[in-house]
């Protein structure tokens, strides 16, 4: 999934960076108000994660724009300790979830899991479609209960499918939410990784749709 992180404080946002990386997410890093609200406004993003003390541009003020904008990604909010009046604020302007600083980087990553997956409808972190089950919590990927190894771009454009279950996904979709801002996106890529992926879980699991992309299709 693609992560845009708005954090001004250069060595938090690189651990953020850092950490939704090893995740298997790609990430975008804008460390001011501005930058932050027009990426946000400009790319498609899976979920964002935005401080609200920015210079420029502050991070209630991107959310609200956003939301006006009728930009519909959840966003994680980061507030002060014990700024419950932020909190509040922050979700009547629109953010799904917040986290006070300080914070572990574990709770962010399950936190930000489970906004995305219920964004897509999914409320448990397994997506089982026919003999295929994947846990996005975990990474993991079992076929008729065995597990399957994936690469981390093979998961995450797995990953993308599943959370679109029975709906097609185009390879302009697929590009922009597994690659971050400065990919050299190249859609031979994308098809080399869905020729890997059915060798790995079988025929008949990832369908192609002429002129409409790729759909993981329940039985």
């Amino acid at each position: 999934m693609r992560i845009l992180v708005i954090e001004d404080t250069i060595a938090l946002a690189k651990q953020l960076r850092d950490t939704l990386t090893a995740a298997g997410h790609a990430v975008d890093v804008a460390l001011d108000g501005e930058q932050g609200l027009h990426l946000g406004e400009t790319e498609p993003y899976d979920a964002a994660i935005l401080d609200l003390g920015l210079p420029r541009i502050d991070g209630m003020t991107v959310l609200r724009r956003w939301r006006e904008a009728a930009r519909t990604m959840p966003v994680l909010i980061l507030t002060a300790r014990g700024s419950w009046a932020e909190k509040v604020d922050g979700l009547n302007a629109g953010a799904d979830d917040y986290l006070a600083k300080p914070f572990e980087m574990a709770e962010l990553v399950a936190r930000l899991q489970a906004l995305i997956r219920r964004a897509h409808g999914h409320a448990k972190p397994q997506i089982v479609c026919g003999p295929l089950r994947i846990d996005v919590a975990e990474q993991s990927v079992f076929v008729h209960a065995t597990p399957v190894r994936l690469t981390a771009l093979e998961f995450e454009l797995l990953s993308v499918l599943a959370h679109h279950l029975g709906q097609p996904v185009s390879k302009t979709h697929l590009t922009e939410h597994l690659y971050h801002q400065d990919f050299d996106r190249d859609s031979n890529t994308l098809e080399v990784i869905v020729s890997r992926l059915r060798r790995k879980l079988g025929d008949g699991l990832i369908e192609t749709l002429r002129g409409q992309g790729y759909r993981l299709a329940p039985p």
